[in-house]
């Protein structure tokens, strides 16, 4: 049976309007009631940028063989045992017949500032994806196969994320590939690492300019990163356990 992929293209033109839009009604909310936050800060408060995703994942589940599973979005319900830690609050889980399907982070990052988020980005996701397969390898979830384990970050399209970057290491050289690498192509980098040492089943940064909270517009940085290849990768992992958990 073919994958259905559910018009994900479209669904992500309108995730990205949505994520503008709700941070600038948040802004806008937050300076008419007089307390508003500083800087960038008072778009993300809102806490719903993510959920046109969100919905595209739900439908990815719901129409690749597993209709009934369970699909927790809510903050109560969206906590794993640990290894290091006794529990991590997760974005989205999918259970079914009491089997830890997936578990998927959503993150994103506007400007200006982007050198100490991207780091801080980076740290919390490998050690999200650590912590997690410990507790797995430790029978933290039961006896099972491996759960679809994804990242996605949406990062604004600006100058300041696609101008080169200079490092300092004054003891041994970085490698090549970080030389005068744009924080757009750190994170292409660091999703392609992701997946390469198999910490997540798949890792997309999906780029996107403010001006498209009116056309949706994004891109991507690799074909190994971009949204396709998480949206059939996360298609077919659903798929293959709804043919075996039937």
């Amino acid at each position: 049976m073919a994958l259905d992929l559910v018009d994900y293209e479209r669904k992500v033109l309108e995730a990205i309007q949505a994520f503008w839009g709700n941070r600038e009604a948040a802004r806008q909310k937050q300076i008419e009631s007089g307390k508003a936050d500083q800087g960038e800060r008072a778009g993300v408060t809102g806490g719903k940028n993510m959920d046109g995703f969100i919905a595209l994942v739900i439908d990815l589940v719901r129409a690749n063989g597993l209709a009934h599973a369970e699909i927790h979005q809510k903050r109560a319900v969206l906590t794993l045992p640990g290894y290091f830690r006794p529990t991590k609050l997760w974005d989205l889980l999918i259970i079914h017949k009491g089997e830890l399907i997936a578990a998927i982070e959503l993150k994103s990052q506007v400007g200006p500032s982007f050198g100490n988020n991207f780091n801080n980005r980076t740290e919390e996701a490998i050690g999200t994806a650590h912590d997690f397969w410990m507790a797995y390898r430790e029978g933290a979830f039961g006896k099972q196969p491996r759960p679809f384990v994804g990242w996605l970050m949406l990062v604004e399209d600006a100058p300041e994320s696609r101008s080169p970057v200079r490092d300092a290491s004054p003891h041994f050289p970085v490698f090549d590939e970080f030389k005068g690498a744009s924080y757009l192509k750190r994170y292409d980098l660091l999703c392609q690492k992701l997946v390469q040492e198999q910490l997540y089943t798949t890792a997309a940064v999906i780029t996107s300019p403010r001006t498209a909270v009116e056309t949706g517009q994004f891109s991507s940085m690799s074909s190994m990163t971009d949204i396709k290849t998480f949206a059939t990768s996360l298609a077919g992992h659903i798929a293959a356990e709804a043919a075996r958990l039937g």
